[in-house]
């Protein structure tokens, strides 16, 4: 048993702010029979705040704006070279199960919609032999084999509206200029590695990589 399929939106290159507003004004005018979308943007240089995040953890922006935004977490790194993906997705839709427990829910609760997309970015790595883990407490994807055990290599920050719509997304470092990573305290860890796909050897295109984590995320979201 699935639910529908997620609409797919490739939206390019598009400023941050942009694509904010754009996700505030989808998610405000939304109903129940909104069909869920992703959208699939690359963006120039900029760095985002979550609502609880300290701008100590800013240590030199070097001009690259900085914007405050209304998802979780902490401060992140947004550039050319990394899949973005953001989801507009209402919670409160029949037909998932859970992902832990295998009973089925009334709702994709975020506990789970979390693990999901985990899963989708760690399925997406293993097609193209890199292994990727969680981290208990720390959202997001790190490299699980040395010599870059524990390096960041994908961000998650989500927004979960009272009616259970979601939006913000999930990012994969794919062939990026590392430099801005360390003018910041990357999700506020002091001194954590991150680390792109290029750097462990694999040459496949931003198109690629944005098509393959779509997929997987679409199989992740809407398979029971």
């Amino acid at each position: 048993m699935t639910v529908s399929a997620i609409q797919i939106r490739h939206r390019g290159v598009e400023d941050y702010q942009q694509s904010y507003d754009a996700m505030r004004a989808f998610t405000d005018a939304r109903d129940a029979n909104t069909a869920d979308e992703m959208w699939i943007v690359e963006h120039p240089p900029v760095f985002t705040l979550g609502l609880g995040a300290d701008r100590q953890h800013i240590l030199a922006p070097h001009e690259v704006p900085v914007v405050q935004t209304d998802r979780g977490g902490e401060v992140t790194y947004h550039g050319p070279g990394q899949v973005v993906i953001y989801l507009l997705i209402d919670l409160r839709r029949e037909g998932v199960r859970h992902a832990a427990s295998g009973q089925r829910k009334g709702k994709l609760f975020a506990r789970e919609f979390v693990f999901r997309i985990e899963q989708a970015v760690i399925n997406t790595l293993a097609a193209y032999n890199l292994a990727g883990e969680r981290k208990a407490g720390a959202p997001g994807i790190y490299l699980a084999n040395e010599p870059h055990q524990g390096a960041k290599i994908a961000a998650l920050g989500l927004k979960v509206r009272g009616n259970g719509c979601t939006y913000h997304g999930v990012s994969l470092n794919v062939a990026m200029d590392l430099q801005a990573f360390s003018w910041i305290n990357p999700c506020g860890y002091a001194g954590l590695e991150t680390i792109d796909m290029r750097s462990l050897g694999c040459q496949a295109s931003l198109a690629e990589i944005q098509n393959a984590l779509a997929q997987q995320l679409q199989i992740s979201l809407t398979t029971e």
